[in-house]
């Protein structure tokens, strides 16, 4: 093994340099970023290319049906059915299903499987957390009725139809109990070794990978049903114009992140076209309440000010080309609940006034981190300027993806312009991470921003706990509503998905449950 998947990446990478710029027909070749991955393990993958590709390599229980993604379908469950009480659920999973080792999926995988995140503690961790699951009360939830049959219990005041939503997120991936416990390096349940590699039943396995390099998957021979192509080269090109040069000319089969330009010159060209996705994706500013280096960071009169600076039409319309829409709510549209309210605009003279309330002296200098690709890198430089005429001056930070979010998680930051997605299609998603912060709780946006809310974060509760639909979606406008009005965040956008795809590439999707394609489908002519 160790001698064939170095020859397989000099393969594959010396097949797409070729002079005549055509990509194997079995391998289907994507340029992009891969700056950003700092695991491939779905206990602590939280970045876009990572886990975003998860589903390509790991199945889930549920999994969010792929034409009508509100709905959820069985993955590597066959059904499931209520369990001895109102917080227990039944599963019973498919037969003869089978990792890429050749290893049985079993309840014991699934048991792991859960355990091994909430014991990590990794970022993603405090989304099965919302079942109430700890380090210390997991395995008593977790229960092995036969080898196809698992029951699943949780503490936490929410519904059977919620821990549903919450068990088709990335992280809840069923993993390779076996083969992972040969790989366990000082209890650390084979995280070391499973950052850089995969262990799941999904259609594609992790053939290599090199980082800042490429990552290459290999089709899974044990996939149900399996993958129509037999590889998949993610190359990492750090420069927008050229991924654009490579997908034109033929070097590569698809192109992420080009920036609003780059797709909209594509839009013109033979053998290539740009195929436009829903995405659950909202972009947003946030200040580090708790950095004591900037004191106008904690000053409520900053955040107000900060939602009247940003330009939101010039950025959406002119700077952006209409790809990326105005959106002020930390729900995104397409989501149960979410509202569209827009009551704030670019207004300068409010924003001083505001700040000479507040007593934040002009001149003050905030620090802002991004990522150094697009659209993060151009909407950086408009917010420097807009936020510049009121007096207010922020030293932009490009950096790569992996580097603002170690940064972020460690609170290593003044302020920062992201993103969020969407990990399952319930309010309760973006709500438990941007509205709600706990001493000792997960890290959720809130707490990395170190912004203490108890009030609110006893409302994001209370909602998640709500069985009335129509209740439901009311505590869920309020929390979007007191955030628009009054948090260090500062939601600003929401994106639709746009791929550069070549022509002869068939059978390429994606929906809002996810920010990568589904490669199992996909074909090459």
């Amino acid at each position: 093994m160790k001698v064939r998947v170095p020859s397989l990446l000099f393969l594959l990478m010396m097949a797409v340099t070729r002079v005549d710029a055509a990509t194997p027909k079995d391998t289907l070749v994507v340029a992009g970023s891969l700056e950003g991955i700092i695991s491939l393990d779905p206990a602590e993958s939280f970045e876009t290319v990572s886990s975003g590709n998860l589903v390509n390599l790991y199945q889930q229980l549920v999994q969010s049906d792929r034409q009508h993604p509100d709905k959820l379908d069985p993955d590597a469950a066959a059904s499931w059915q209520p369990g001895p009480d109102a917080h227990s659920l039944i599963f019973t999973l498919k037969p003869g299903q089978k990792f890429s080792s050749g290893n049985p999926v079993t309840a014991d995988d699934v048991i792991y499987s859960f355990t091994r995140v909430v014991k990590l503690n990794k970022s993603p961790s405090f989304i099965l957390g919302e079942l109430g699951w700890t380090p210390d009360n997991v395995d008593g939830n977790l229960k092995k009725i036969a080898d196809d049959k698992v029951q699943l219990s949780w503490p936490a005041d929410i519904g059977s139809g919620l821990v549903l939503s919450i068990l088709s997120a990335p992280v809840a991936g069923i993993v390779d109990s076996k083969l992972l416990k040969e790989h366990v390096d000082q209890n650390d349940f084979g995280n070391s070794w499973l950052r850089s590699r995969s262990a799941g039943s999904g259609a594609f396995e992790v053939r290599n990978y090199v980082p800042h390099e490429a990552l290459i998957f290999k089709r899974n021979p044990n996939a149900k049903p399996l993958a129509k192509i037999e590889n998949v080269l993610f190359k990492n090109v750090g420069d927008p114009s050229t991924r654009r040069l490579l997908v034109l000319n033929g070097d590569a089969d698809v192109a992420y992140d080009l920036g609003a330009d780059q797709f909209s010159s594509l839009q013109k060209e033979k053998g290539v076209h740009v195929a436009q996705f829903p995405a659950a994706k909202v972009f947003y500013l946030a200040f580090n309440a708790g950095d004591t280096t900037q004191p106008a960071l904690a000053n409520p009169a900053l955040w107000e000010a900060a939602r009247w600076l940003v330009d939101y039409q010039g950025i959406s319309t002119d700077l952006l080309k209409g790809q990326y829409g105005i959106h002020q709510t930390f729900l995104p549209d397409g989501l149960a609940g979410a509202i569209d309210d827009q009551p704030y605009k670019y207004d300068v003279a409010k924003a001083k006034a505001i700040l000479s309330k507040g007593g934040i002296a002009p001149g003050t200098k905030i620090d802002l981190i991004v990522i150094n690709q697009p659209p993060y890198s151009d909407i950086a430089q408009a917010l420097q300027a807009s936020f510049a005429k009121a007096d207010i001056n922020l030293v932009v930070h490009p950096l790569v993806e992996s580097d603002v979010l170690t940064r972020m998680r460690a609170h290593k930051f003044q302020s920062i312009f992201t993103y969020w997605g969407a990990d399952y299609l319930d309010p309760n998603t973006n709500a438990s991470t941007f509205a709600y912060n706990v001493p000792n709780g997960p890290k959720t946006l809130a707490q990395r921003i170190q912004w203490v809310i108890p009030e609110i974060s006893k409302q994001t509760r209370a909602a998640a706990a709500e069985s009335d639909p129509t209740k439901r979606k009311a505590l869920y406008a309020d929390l979007q509503r007191e955030l628009q009005k009054n948090s260090p965040f500062v939601v600003a956008l929401q994106s639709k998905l746009l791929v550069a795809i070549r022509d002869n590439v068939k059978g390429a999707s994606q929906n809002v449950a996810g920010s990568q394609l589904y490669l199992d489908t996909v074909t090459k002519e």
